[in-house]
């Protein structure tokens, strides 16, 4: 039994969920998302509450998984989502240059990204990064994106991390 999958979902005020084959559209204040789901699972909206039920036992992941991705879904058109990036070495910085996002990070050159559409990227700092949008799932592929352009290294530290990331240090060489 999938207790992730058996929970309702209750919707806030102003948030509207509905259902064309296997796409399922959640329309609030921050915004509309679309995303297909299995078909195997069923959705039922009553009023302001979701349900979800599958056939058989053999489905409980999916089940599981398609209740989270919805509900992952009313969160963002009603909150969004955040995640905070944060530069770590000397001369280590970034900058917005328009719409794109300028990292000097060791490199002899400075690398641009463009965010994608629905994502916003804003410096507060030039050593911070903030990334938001109301996708779960593209607010975490860019943040993990702009991370890998110089991951953290164990030895000094230096890199782009998440905010509260530990990175785990190692003892480097020892002399004779």
């Amino acid at each position: 039994m999938s207790r992730i999958g058996n929970k309702v979902i209750t919707l806030p005020a102003g948030v509207t969920v509905s259902q064309k084959g296997n796409d399922v559209t959640v329309k609030g204040p921050k915004g509309e998302l679309t995303r297909a789901i299995d078909p195997i699972i069923e959705m039922h909206v009553d009023g302001n509450e979701v349900s979800f039920t599958r056939p058989s036992d053999d489905y409980k992941a999916i089940h599981g998984t398609t209740r989270a991705n919805v509900n992952n879904m009313v969160i963002g058109v009603t909150e969004g989502y955040k995640k905070d990036l944060k530069l770590v070495g000397v001369g280590y910085r970034a900058q917005m240059k328009g719409k794109n996002l300028v990292l000097s990070v060791g490199y002899s050159h400075p690398v641009e990204m463009t965010a994608p559409e629905g994502i916003e990227v804003a410096v507060p700092s030039n050593t911070e990064i903030t990334v938001s949008g109301i996708s779960k799932q593209r607010v975490g592929q860019f943040a993990a994106e702009i991370r890998a352009v110089r991951s953290p290294e164990p030895y000094k530290g230096k890199g782009i991390r998440y905010v509260n990331e530990y990175v785990r240090r190692k003892e480097g060489k020892t002399g004779k």
